[in-house]
């Protein structure tokens, strides 16, 4: 016989010692493809209806309402008429949005800047293991648990001009008081100095477990060699934790374009518009007045969408030069 009957005939003993015939093996069915890709479906759909209903929906009806005429009778009924792009046209010749793209760019640039150079100090220090560092580390997340509401209204009383501490601080030194809220020269400062404060947690919690990824041998070959703490840092740190600054800067970004809650809750955009930005414009011109714009406040959030989607184009782009390089 051939070896496929043979092993089809193998005879296995019992426990009674009595022969039995093994029986063949049942065929195994190969796995099909269709089987696997429609599984795949059916695990990405949950997430694909989420990003269409609450992610694809909104920026197509922002962008429906920026391309039409709209007031509240057409808001509710419909019929508003097509106006193309004359609603962009209206903002881009608005008094308000020039001043409000500077303090826009300003607001999100010093935000950046010192969240990210205070969040990689504190990393650094925490790094370093001592005691108490993990309570320290904790506390420092409080500004990012509270609400956004909480945080900017203790901000607001803080920097108030008769009755803030910091004013009371100001004044125990010998300096005059500062009208943080009410002047236009201080108005962005404030909203720069609260934005700072909530954005610093986040960048410290990013950079830390980047930190923690580094292999500590690497510092210890370092230090054998001589090189000094800024060495290590600038030779060592600053290049492994490329990939990770990256990404924290990248969200951060697109996190504080978006920023309203502060801005409005502590100046509502002044005075005289001195710390207006795209996002409180875009609510002061659909919500904020008594006959609203839906279509130029709908057109100022899309050109918010779209400087984060720049930003978004431009990480890709540079990722992509690092991996090819």
């Amino acid at each position: 016989m051939d070896n496929a009957t043979t092993s089809l005939r193998q005879v296995a003993r019992d426990a009674g010692g009595r022969a039995t015939k093994a029986l063949p093996p049942a065929p195994r069915k190969p796995a099909g493809r269709h089987g696997t890709r429609w599984a795949g479906w059916l695990f990405l759909a949950p997430v694909a209806l989420y990003l269409l209903a609450f992610y694809a929906y909104p920026v197509y009806r922002n962008i429906e309402l920026s391309l039409r005429e709209y007031t509240v009778r057409s808001f509710v009924q419909g019929g508003a008429p097509f106006a193309g792009l004359g609603n962009y046209a209206k903002v881009l010749s608005d008094p308000t949005f020039g001043p409000a793209l500077l303090h826009t760019v300003v607001f999100t640039a010093g935000s950046l800047a010192f969240q990210f150079t205070i969040g990689m100090a504190l990393a650094v220090f925490f790094h370093q293991h001592f005691p108490l560092s993990r309570t320290l580390r904790a506390l420092f997340l409080i500004p990012w648990l509270l609400p956004l509401i909480v945080s900017a209204s203790t901000w607001s009383w803080m920097l108030n001009s008769d009755a803030g501490v910091v004013n009371a601080g100001l004044g125990a030194l010998g300096v005059s008081p500062v009208n943080w809220l009410t002047s236009p020269q201080w108005s962005l400062v404030s909203v720069v100095i609260a934005n700072v404060w909530i954005g610093i947690p986040f960048n410290l919690v990013v950079l830390y477990s980047g930190l923690k990824s580094i292999p500590p041998d690497v510092y210890e070959a370092a230090a054998l060699d001589g090189a000094t703490g800024w060495q290590r840092f600038r030779r060592i740190t600053l290049p492994l934790l490329r990939p990770v600054s990256a990404i924290t800067l990248l969200l951060g970004l697109i996190y504080t374009l978006k920023v309203f809650d502060i801005v409005w809750i502590m100046t509502k955009g002044g005075p005289t518009d001195s710390s207006t930005t795209f996002a409180t414009w875009s609510y002061r011109l659909g919500f904020g007045n008594m006959l609203p714009a839906f279509g130029p406040g709908a057109a100022v959030g899309n050109l918010l969408i779209g400087m984060a989607l720049v930003a978004g184009l431009i990480y890709i782009r540079v990722q992509r030069r690092q991996h090819l390089s």
